[in-house]
């Protein structure tokens, strides 16, 4: 499947674009890059500038997308800030944490943004030149809707970059929520005729049902708007690792494979991931719902985090706000109280932060010294530099841990025994009796410990009908994940299209939507 034709002197390239937010374009983006990989092609993802919350730690210390790592491991890579120079990450509705080629660069307002658009078009277009020289192909993944127009002055992610890079643009749409086939055309008619040119194809993802009924929608499609459809890609309940986008992790979702569904009975072990506003690294407790047997769910509720055998208070970019949060919903309450009659409790990151004594935070929110929840005798000290670093070390049992850490606070004093030992700092976290809290991200991805974990836990909550399963492995997990991706491009898409697309550009005449609005032009 190796594109066709000569790409000049650097290798091709493809913009994968949405008509919306989780739309499936990342999904779209690793099943391309898998199928190429698989067969032979030294290919690579890039995402000019993303805006997450869920993100990792490069091996050369810097900080990217979770959904960049994924495509690049997709792709037989390690994640690389080359293939993300630009990640905002929000911490409240108007600022976000800007990281420029993997470290701290600033926080940034809406309207301060502007300011900042010449530069980072500069990074993220030598960042795509840089990579089409060493790599035969370049999957692009665009940013929320192509359609934002009123964001297309400044905008480095989606249209601004295609016409920068001369990139064919595949528009990706899910079907599932309704409105697609309206959603393609309004897309593609509100966009000037320049960036109109760019776009070369429909993919339909999330598709149920019989295609013989959506056919006559396309075939009109088509001729409304002079493309064709490449893709119809069937819903699976099978994928749901590595989900980026906040969107996934609604309160009351149970998270895992559809296939271990179950009610949290007898042989069950229930597990509440509280939802927090502004959470960071949502992922974390995508391992635990690997598990045979144990059904992970997010809350928001005093009630469940006093039913759940085990309560995970997950990261967070927002440490003081989403502290004030769990006040305000009874939910630190039942968090003092589960503690007190000794329910389990693993904390990660900010999560681990909240149940400090104090913090004190001059940097993240400004907030200076603020009383914790006090689960732990520890104080948490917030400093201007960031901590980015993988780690590995040993857990309790002596067994060999990983993981990584993304965060300004700091443990200062700790009157607290350490949870686990990391091979360069030594002792790192805390535990008293059944709750437990770390700043590593990814640990609980490490089998053996997890494993040991849900064992202690179920003991400790009283689940002897609990058994953990002795075989689960979530590196093969996710391997499973981004074939079944690859899989379902391979079969649904038109590899042959987009191929010829990748190597060179849109190979029909572009039909422009016509309105009775004057074309939208960016401004110089």
């Amino acid at each position: 499947m190796t594109p066709r034709g000569e790409t000049g002197p650097t290798g091709g390239a493809l913009l994968v674009g949405g008509t919306s937010s989780d739309a499936g374009k990342s999904l779209v983006v690793a099943g391309l890059c898998r199928a190429l990989a698989r067969s032979g092609v030294r290919v690579a993802p890039f995402k000019a500038q993303n805006m997450s919350n869920n993100s990792v730690v490069t091996p050369d210390g810097g900080e990217i997308g979770r959904a960049q790592a994924l495509q690049a491991f997709a792709c037989g890579l390690e994640p690389s800030t080359r293939f993300n120079p630009v990640l905002l990450k929000p911490g409240s509705d108007r600022r976000s944490h800007v990281v420029l080629r993997g470290q701290p660069a600033g926080d940034v307002g809406a309207r301060d943004y502007v300011a900042w658009r010449s530069r980072l078009r500069r990074v993220v277009v030598e960042e795509l030149d840089s990579l089409r020289r060493d790599f035969d192909v370049v999957i692009c993944e665009g940013a929320g809707s192509v359609a934002e127009i009123n964001l297309r002055d400044g905008d480095i992610a989606n249209m601004g970059l295609a016409q920068a890079a001369r990139l064919p643009v595949l528009l990706v749409t899910d079907i599932d929520r309704g409105g697609s086939l309206a959603h393609l055309f309004g897309t593609i008619a509100v966009l000037g005729d320049e960036d109109q040119a760019l776009i070369a194809g429909f993919v339909i993802n999330k598709f149920r049902g019989d295609r013989s009924i959506l056919e006559p929608g396309l075939e009109q499609l088509r001729g409304l708007t002079g493309r064709p459809t490449l893709g119809v890609i069937p819903y699976s309940d099978e994928l749901w690792l590595d989900a980026e986008d906040s969107l996934a992790a609604p309160v009351g979702r149970r998270i895992g494979p559809r296939s271990d569904s179950g009610a949290g009975g007898a042989g069950r072990l229930r597990v509440a991931a509280i939802r927090l506003p502004r959470i960071s690294n949502s992922t974390d407790v995508e391992a635990l719902a690997c598990e045979p047997g144990v059904d992970v769910t997010w809350v928001d509720d005093p009630g469940s985090v006093a039913a759940a055998d085990l309560v995970v208070l997950p990261g967070t970019r927002a440490t003081v706000a989403d502290l004030a949060w769990l006040r305000e919903r009874g939910l630190a309450a039942a968090l003092t109280a589960r503690a007190e009659r000794g329910g389990p409790v693993v904390a990660v990151c900010g999560g681990f932060q909240m149940l400090a004594r104090a913090i004190d935070d001059p940097v993240e929110s400004g907030r200076g010294r603020v009383d914790g929840l006090g689960l732990f005798d520890l104080t948490i000290e917030f400093g201007a530099d960031k901590t980015l670093r993988q780690a590995t070390g040993s857990g309790p049992g002596g067994e060999a841990i990983h993981g990584y850490e993304i965060h300004h606070g700091r443990v200062g004093e700790s009157a607290e025994d350490t949870w686990i030992t990391d091979d360069e700092l030594g002792g790192e976290g805390a535990r008293r009796g059944p709750v437990r809290g770390t700043h590593w991200h990814g640990l609980l991805a490490c089998d053996e410990f997890r494993r040991s974990l849900l064992a202690e836990v179920a003991a400790e909550s009283g689940r002897s009908d609990f058994v953990v399963a002795p075989d689960t492995d979530f590196a093969a997990a996710r391997r499973r994940q981004v074939d079944l991706m690859a899989d379902l491009v391979e079969t649904h898409l038109d590899l042959d299209a987009v191929t010829d697309l990748i190597a060179h550009g849109p190979t029909f005449s572009t039909s422009l939507i016509r309105h009775h609005l004057e074309p939208y032009r960016p401004r110089a």
